[in-house]
This record gives C-alpha cells, structure tokens and sequence, in this order.
C-alpha cells in the first residue's frame, strides 16, 4: 500500500508523505513475555553466575540483561541461560520504557496462587486492528549475533514466499566511502534458492537456527499506554489456534476483532491452557510433550453476538456509518438533487432511517441495469400481494445492494469478488435484507482509510 491515497475523517484524499510512504504498523512499547529463562546446569554450578542471576531476578532485569552480565563476567560460559515453559506471563520493568507500567499490571491482574508470589496468569486485552495479520505478525527468521539475518515475506498478492536479507552497504564511486542510505537498511532477495522460502530445502531452518516467530499486539484496559504491549511467542499451535478464535469472533461481529467485544465491554483475556503438544523428534517418530501454550479467551454469550444487530441503538449506529459511507449527500430528492448534508448528531433518528431508505428504493431500480450486480429476486415474489410488498420494503430499506457494490468499486473491489467475499463471509442471503447490505457496508466503513488493507484482507480469504 506504498501509493495509497486515504481519507482522512471525509476531509478528502491524503498522499503518502516521506515518512509514510509504507504499511501502517502498530507502534509497540513494552513486552510481556510467555515464559522465564533459568541457568543452565553448567551456569548453575557456577557461584557467579549463580549470584549474577539471583540479583537480576530480584530487581527487576530483563532475561537478556542478565544474560548479557553474566557473558561479560564469565566470557568461557556460552549461552547461560534457556528458556523454561511455565504456567505464568513474565512481566518486568526493564522490558517497558516506563517501569511502573510493569508494577501496575502485576499489581492490577496478577494473582498468588500459593506460592506466596504474585504472577501474571491471565490478563484481558484489547486488539487495535480488525486484521488478526496485523495484531498476529509473524514470520520464519534467523537470527545472526546482534540482528535479523534472514526472514520470510509474502509477495503483494500473498502466493509467494521469499526470504529476504538485508542488502550490502552502498559504497561511492572510490570504494572508500559508505553512501548514507535514507530510511533505513535496504533489504533484498536472498541469493540462494532464487529468493524463495523454502524451509524443506533450507540448511539453516533444518539445522533450527530458522524458526516461526509471532507476537500479539494489544492494548490492556485500564493501563495507560499511547503505545501499545506486545507477547511473542514461537508456538505454531498458539497462532494458529488464535487465528481460528479471531476468525470465529470476526465473522459473528461483521469482521471485527478490535475495541471490546459487547456494549458490556467485554474484552478478550490472554491466558495459558497445559496441552499436549505432538511433534516429530530427531529419529522422526511422533511424540507429544506436555506444554503451557499461550490461549486467546473471548468470555462472551455468542448468541449475544448474532442478535446484536437487533437492536436498536445497534441499527442506529450503523444507519450513521452508512450515511456517513455515503459522504453525506445523498439523491433523495423528488427531483434526484443532491441535499446538503447535516452533522450526523444533528439530524434525528426517524430522518437517518429515512434517508437510508429513500436512497435504497431509488438506487433498486437502478439496480437490474448494472451488468455488475447479481440481482437476485427471492421467493417471496410469488406469494399474495401483501407479502409481495413486504418483501420488497424489506429488500429497499436500508443501503441498497447498489450502495454497497458502489463503495467497494471505489476500494478497487469488482462487484464480483466482493460478493463471492460477503457470501462466504455472511452467507448468499446477506444482499437481500437490509441487515445483511448494513453489515457490508459497516465493514467497508471500518477500512475507507485502508483500502488496500480491504483488498488484501479480501484476497487472503478468497485464497
């Protein structure tokens, strides 16, 4: 989305800027991690290293830290520390850029669980994005001493896999001098493989200095942050067991997974559940091995989700977001002149409702002539008169299939795709009913200021 032109709160088109020439990406600012790092045997028979570990542990310092200590004071002893799976999230102050933020969570949400030590076991969040790409990033990296040294990416159309790397240092015309590159290291295609990801065929993935890495990406009600708290994990099973909670809850709320889950707000809770996990071991017999692995928990009454359109302040909100789709003006009139468009708190209910559905019943009979429009009648067509028109109210009220199929037009989405999209979103019956084109047309509304991120959210599901 490196030339995409966005509105801006209706103000009109707003280019890429020197700076914001990319994807958008969620700024982060402090970890949570999943589990702990201990000693190893060899470390912990060492009195200093031992000692070095313990102060660390007690203020406060982040594993990395202490690891990095404990090289200084004992450069023989090679990789000190290993990671230990345990029930509980690890949060310390060193890992945030305000300490205290650390002390609030754990002092908030942490729990003693007789041991007589407070830990962080459960903890609720809130995702800031409808994308579960985009609160989920993960990717197959290796690492080298002190950065990234290969990393898998998709190619813009999401079919192709290639491993990148950073590309050498410009030097100028006299090989003497490094060019001053401008925002940052360039990357490139890794040389071997032609460029593509291929980790069956991959020396360092088999030899595990390759691996799938992953963090969420959230926001914890209650903890003042402009940034927002990332957990990594390494889990395969943790991802993809959160993609399918994400795509669940998304599809019961219209596609979203961001801000609190109900008018109760409710939020998502990050925990951890002991399962067995089953890999493949060195002589290539399936075992399993018991684990903590990171669960996302949505607490909700899922009926609750599907009724919500419902009810009434539900549909209002939603009346607003199509209007507001609309841009305002809309050809209402007896003579198909634009009207002036009002603040949307100005204008009552009873006028939002009108509008919407004037603009469906002169855009329907629009609709048959559009080559691009699947304009299917239903059954109703056949009953009693009564019946006929009641179908037919039902079908003009509200945005029309024409509406909808207009705003994801200008997305650069042919009518289509996007309704190949919506009935596998939503089911086939989504464009005859006024609840359905709402719904729609709500979901094109949360991504007006990204619609490449619509196309390709779109083309993730197609594929």
């Amino acid at each position: 989305m490196g030339n995409t032109m966005v509105s801006i709160n209706g103000s009109g088109q707003a280019p890429p800027t020197l700076l914001g020439h990319g994807p958008v990406r969620i700024a982060t600012g402090g970890k949570i991690r999943a589990g702990i790092k201990v000693l190893t045997k060899k470390a912990a028979d060492n009195p200093q290293a031992k000692e070095i570990y313990d102060q660390g542990v007690a203020s406060g310092q982040s594993f990395e830290q202490i690891e990095k200590f404990i090289g200084e004071a004992l450069p023989k002893l090679k990789t000190p520390l290993v990671p230990k799976n345990v029930a509980w999230f690890t949060v310390r102050g060193q890992d945030f850029p305000n300490p205290e933020i650390a002390s609030q969570i754990l002092d908030t949400f942490g729990e003693e669980r007789g041991d007589g030590v407070k830990r962080l076991y459960r903890f609720p969040v809130v995702f800031p994005s409808d994308m579960w790409q985009a609160v989920m990033p993960h990717e197959l990296v290796a690492w080298g001493a002190s950065e990234k040294k290969f990393w898998s990416e998709y190619a813009p159309d999401g079919r192709v896999r290639y491993c990148k790397c950073f590309a050498p240092v410009p030097m100028n015309d006299t090989g003497r001098r490094v060019i001053r590159v401008f925002g940052g290291r360039k990357t490139t295609l890794r040389s071997e493989n032609g460029g593509l990801c291929d980790p069956e065929g991959c020396a360092e993935y088999q030899q595990r200095q390759c691996n799938l890495s992953g963090r969420f990406i959230f926001f914890i009600p209650g903890i003042k942050s402009i940034s927002a708290f990332e957990l990594h994990t390494n889990s395969f099973y943790a991802m993809n067991a959160a993609i399918q909670k994400f795509e669940t809850i998304a599809f019961m709320r219209g596609g979203r997974i961001s801000g609190f889950l109900d008018a109760k707000q409710t939020p998502f809770y990050i925990t951890k559940k002991l399962m067995d996990v089953p890999h493949i071991d060195e002589t290539g017999r399936a075992v399993r091995v018991r684990q903590w692995i990171i669960e996302i928990e949505a607490p909700i009454d899922v009926t609750a989700l599907l009724r919500a359109h419902d009810d009434e302040d539900t549909a209002i909100v939603n009346a607003q977001i199509a209007s507001q789709i609309l841009e305002g003006p809309l050809d209402v009139g007896p003579t198909g002149a634009a009207q002036a468009a009002a603040p949307l708190a100005d204008i009552p209910r009873s006028q939002i409702w009108s509008d919407i559905d004037k603009a469906g019943a002169i855009d329907a009979k629009q609709e048959s002539a559009r080559p691009d429009v699947a304009h299917t009648r239903d059954s109703a067509s056949a009953t009693p008169k009564a019946g006929a028109q009641s179908a037919g109210r039902e079908r003009n009220a509200g945005p029309s299939l024409a509406q909808v199929i207009d705003v994801a037009s200008s997305y650069g989405i042919d009518a289509v795709t996007f309704e190949a999209y919506a009935d596998r979103s939503w089911g086939s019956g989504w464009k005859h009913n006024a609840d359905g084109r709402r719904r729609a047309l709500e979901e094109l509304g949360r991504y007006r200021n990204d619609p490449q991120g619509y196309v390709d959210k779109i083309a993730s599901q197609l594929k």
